[in-house]
């Protein structure tokens, strides 16, 4: 890699600078392309983690990706494009359909066209997309196999029932590591500006000739993730409630889980992928491997703040969340020999640790929270006769998990995970 000039884009994002630290241990130099979004970095723009780079390697350029100007700036000399610029926010992309599709689809067209249309010395392109494509992913039916159910309605949400069902026959079903073979089904507007971004880069790059490689990130976070966004990073809103003393609510169950992925090795699995021809024209899943349910990442928070009040179920949901979600890392080890280093203990540990050195920042969820209420994609309120409604729901859901035991089934889930370990 030494010599080598990248480009990262949304490079001023904590994702950015841990790529570019490790990037800049290796030998290359950087630019980080940035438009320092007030929603992420604040109305005063926080780069103060760029000051830990050395200027002798990395350059800063404040622009945009939707400019075709400011890509023509940042792509001279560069070899190899890490392309991490987007809006993240699944809940606030629902009313910003126009915006998320300009800046995540368009941006990436931006890129693509200068490339397509002008003279350039990129030989490589590493997209960051999402694991948002797959809506609510892979699951297990013990009576079906493996099935992917459709995304949950209001209807159903607003009832309470928080776990999909099979499609086929109804029964309960279980979440199961999602594979890249998966079929997409984005939930959302920004999962839908992902997915548009992978057919992008897939089709253009090979009609160019320059090598692709597309990263479905999970749930990334670590130390230097934005404190004030409060639309995305669930252990940012969290770790600014419990500084405030406040009490976490959490929405549906607090059951539901994500893949949590530690954001060193999120700049591992990056470097690799530069250093290596082994993932060209690949797609390929980044994560820990393993689900974490939301309950549980609050308990682990409050037990490291020293908090001792327990969360709250609120029973309140957003349109578009999924209810699970986690990765199957098979394809990934096998290009890349790929493990993750950092378990979920030692990362919240580093990643709190590291909170306690920020000022505290203002729990802004209410306000998003009201915004989306405003537009529709949360409910107004939480009634008593609902909560009561649920607690049946709940209970006719325990009832019907023992009515579909199927003991006298063969276990397709079983039958499914052996055939997945016999082929790795």
């Amino acid at each position: 890699m030494k010599n080598n000039r990248v480009l990262i884009t949304g490079g001023a994002g904590f994702i950015g600078v841990a790529v570019a630290k490790l990037l800049v241990a290796e030998g290359c130099s950087i630019v980080l392309f940035d438009n320092l979004s007030s929603q992420i970095h604040g109305a005063i723009p926080d780069i103060s983690a760029l000051r830990m780079l050395p200027r002798t390697q990395v350059d800063v350029m404040r622009g945009d990706v939707t400019r075709d100007a400011d890509w023509t700036a940042a792509l001279e000399n560069v070899q190899t494009v890490v392309h991490l610029a987007a809006e993240t926010g699944t809940a606030q992309s629902m009313y910003e359909i126009s915006r998320y599709t300009e800046i995540n689809a368009g941006g990436t067209a931006r890129l693509l066209d200068h490339l397509a249309n002008r003279r350039h010395q990129v030989r490589k392109i590493v997209l960051a997309s999402s694991r948002s494509v797959y809506g609510e992913g892979a699951y297990c039916c013990r009576r079906c196999g493996p099935v992917y159910p459709a995304t949950r309605g209001e209807d159903t949400l607003r009832r309470g029932e928080w776990q999909p069902r099979c499609p086929g026959c109804r029964n309960t079903i279980e979440a199961t590591a999602t594979s890249e073979a998966a079929k997409a089904a984005p939930a959302s507007i920004y999962a839908a500006t992902k997915l548009a971004q992978e057919h992008l880069v897939r089709v253009a790059a090979q009609a160019l000739g320059i090598p692709a490689v597309i990263y479905r990130f999970q749930n990334v976070y670590g130390e230097g993730q934005s404190l004030k966004n409060p639309y995305t990073g669930i252990l940012s809103i969290f770790s600014n409630q419990l500084r405030m003393g406040k009490t976490i609510q959490l929405y549906e169950d607090g059951e539901e889980s994500r893949d949590f992925v530690h954001v060193s090795d999120v700049a591992r699995a990056v470097g690799l992928a530069i250093a290596t021809d082994s993932a060209e024209g690949t797609t390929l899943n980044v994560g820990s491997g393993q689900p974490t349910s939301v309950r549980e990442i609050a308990l682990l928070l409050a037990d490291r703040f020293g908090v001792r009040t327990p969360p709250v179920v609120s029973g309140q949901y957003r349109l578009g969340d999924v209810r699970h979600g986690y990765a199957d890392l098979t394809s990934l080890r096998a290009c890349l020999q790929f493990t993750p280093l950092i378990s979920l203990d030692e990362g919240l540990t580093r990643f709190v640790e590291w909170v306690k050195t920020q000022p505290a920042e203002p729990d802004r969820l209410d306000r998003a929270t009201r915004e989306l209420v405003a537009r529709g994609l949360m409910p107004e309120h939480f009634s008593t006769d609902i909560a009561t409604e649920n607690s049946g729901t709940a209970a006719a859901l325990k009832t019907d998990a023992q009515d579909d035991s199927h003991d006298d089934l063969p276990d397709q889930c079983a039958t499914y995970a052996q055939t997945k370990r016999a082929s790795v």
